[in-house]
């Protein structure tokens, strides 16, 4: 279990699989340098980042999925692990950011979907909302893919949301965090701070 969380009441969280560029996306937010591996599940505890100033944190979880020389029971454990702070830390976590890989996303969730399966991110983002963790689903890589609106529209679908995309602009929030362009992320957050009267945290999204 991950204990080095610092004692704040306002946090994000970013969370999702491996390799999706939670922690790319970090650095862009924050602006500072994190650690970024090269290969999958590299962060293996919590990332935070602790304005000591504000009553605020950001938090990178890490990823599931698949880790190369991992072994699944590590694999299952990290997973119960994110699962479990996002529950016992709900009460302070604003907005849960699920990022997703633009490009292998649906793939992905089709591969692991079935009569009797949920693909573990969809199951993640209706989690944030049973657990009353406000989600924003980041589509990271958008510069990779090639029809962005039908691909954007094939996520919403996939999570439930109705398409055509653009009426979710508060949930969904297509990145490209390797290139800086993270204004539909910062944008969706801002909403959400909004409605949960912290407006003065605008100043790191």
């Amino acid at each position: 279990m991950f204990e080095t969380r610092p004692d704040r009441s306002a946090e994000v969280v970013l969370l999702g699989r491996s390799n999706v560029g939670k922690s790319t996306l970090m650095r862009e937010i924050t602006g500072h340098s994190v650690d970024i591996g090269q290969r999958p599940g590299v962060t293996r505890q919590p990332n935070h980042f602790d304005w000591v100033e504000t009553d605020f944190l950001l938090t990178d979880l890490p990823g599931f999925g698949f880790m190369e020389g991992v072994p699944e029971d590590v694999r299952e454990q990290i997973k119960t692990d994110v699962v479990r702070y996002v529950e016992d830390n709900a009460a302070s976590i604003l907005v849960g950011v699920l990022v997703l890989d633009g490009k292998a996303a649906v793939d992905i969730i089709d591969r692991h979907s079935g009569p009797e399966s949920v693909a573990h991110v969809v199951e993640l983002y209706h989690f944030l909302e049973d657990v009353g963790v406000e989600p924003v689903v980041a589509v990271n890589k958008m510069d990779k893919v090639g029809n962005r609106d039908e691909r954007l529209d094939e996520i919403a679908d996939r999570l439930g949301l109705l398409p055509p995309w653009q009426q979710w602009d508060e949930r969904i929030a297509p990145v490209s965090a390797k290139r800086g362009n993270i204004d539909a992320l910062n944008q969706a957050v801002r909403t959400h701070l909004h409605e949960a009267g912290r407006d003065d945290l605008f100043t790191y999204f």
